[in-house]
């Protein structure tokens, strides 16, 4: 018996992804509740209660925690010493601190892939810029650091010791750079009686400048070895964590057909956010039929689809508009998702738009389209 009203869900974090997992609760008259450190947090209006504060202070989070019976997040950097000790008082943590912890520390996953033989590009771990000179022989790199880096931030190109200058002095991973030919993400599921689902793996393509996703192509166009690898892998990994939720796992495939294992995200994740139109179940949908414990959806796409990111353009920031809007809601097939944040800056993800199609080369005409018309800037 399913009685959503007995259980009171927090979210650590108030961003989008928080946003579309409240939008996807309301479905199932769920409860939920938000914790952010921005008073403006794109989930203020719509949680059932919103606290400002510090997702990594030990006391905001335990004191928000204190109060509910399942706590989940939208993004890693949170504080996990408060999450283990909810846990240990009895709330269920999903994803569990433990993991959280694991995939905040980038040289903990390339451990974690090595020691459960997860083929990844290799890679050295190092404590400061001084000791990049050790590995001149294996040039070039990307150094990632350790802790912090997200949406391309925290990760510079190392070609050779004359680029050291640009290199960050703290740990990080030195990760040889991999002669791949396409970037792919699998979304993956498991609840808590070790139920297991994959979504259909997305082609990415990247902002070079913001080294951002892009567009994104669901279904991914690659071979059926390939995609039954990347599958492979994602269920591997989900069970080998032991997690419970959704975690998105992002991969290279290089011109040979290998598929490397590049980074992990122990929650929904922008590659998966055309699944709230394309697929039978979404992306959000599928975390919190996880974390409930209850039976997974059916993950199938329903039709080809092309995702893209609406990134604040260059030269604006203030109040934002959105120029275009108009004459893009005119497309068929046009999903726009707005995530309810007032002022863009340069990058700033603004909300995605997701086209849906009866081939992917027509959602692909028509998100070039909306690339060309749909504008975010300000007043």
């Amino acid at each position: 018996m399913f009685n959503p009203s007995q259980k009171k869900i927090g979210i650590l974090g108030g961003g989008q992804l928080g946003r579309m997992l409240i939008q996807s609760g309301i479905d199932f008259n769920l409860s939920i509740h938000v914790l952010d450190p921005d008073k403006q947090a794109p989930c203020k209006h719509i949680a059932k209660e919103f606290t400002q504060g510090s997702l990594t202070d030990f006391d905001a989070v335990y004191s928000f925690g204190k109060k509910l019976d399942i706590i989940t997040i939208e993004i890693e950097n949170v504080h996990t010493g408060a999450l283990k000790k909810l846990e240990q008082e009895g709330k269920e943590v999903y994803p569990q601190p433990h993991i959280i912890e694991t995939i905040q520390d980038k040289g903990l996953q390339k451990l974690f892939f090595q020691r459960n033989n997860i083929p990844t590009p290799d890679f050295f771990l190092i404590e400061n810029k001084e000791q990049i000179h050790k590995y001149q022989d294996f040039f070039p790199f990307f150094q990632k650091l350790r802790k912090g880096g997200y949406d391309g931030k925290g990760v510079t190109k190392l070609s050779d010791a004359q680029h050291l200058e640009q290199a960050f002095d703290a740990p990080s991973v030195l990760e040889r750079l991999v002669d791949f030919k396409t970037e792919l993400s699998v979304v993956v599921s498991r609840n808590k009686k070790g139920e297991v689902k994959t979504f259909p793996a997305v082609a990415c393509a990247f902002n070079p400048e913001a080294n951002l996703v892009e567009f994104l192509f669901a279904p991914a166009p690659i071979p059926k070895k390939v995609e039954q690898k990347a599958q492979q892998l994602a269920i591997e990994i989900a069970e080998k964590l032991g997690i419970i939720g959704i975690l998105a796992v992002e991969l290279f495939v290089t011109k040979n057909n290998e598929v490397l294992v590049n980074e992990l995200a122990p929650r929904p994740h922008n590659s998966g956010h055309h699944s709230i139109e394309a697929n039978n179940t979404s992306q959000f949908e599928q975390h919190l039929r996880a974390i409930l414990n209850l039976p997974l959806g059916d993950t199938a796409l329903t039709s080809p689809a092309v995702m893209i990111n609406l990134l604040g353009e260059k030269g604006y920031e203030g109040k934002a508009v959105y120029q275009g809007i108009e004459e893009v809601m005119k497309l068929s097939g046009t999903h726009i998702h707005l995530y309810g944040k007032e002022t863009t800056k340069p990058f700033r993800k603004m909300g995605h738009v997701t086209l849906t199609a009866t081939s992917l080369q027509e959602a692909e005409d028509k998100a070039r389209k909306v690339k060309a018309a749909l504008k975010v800037i300000s007043e």
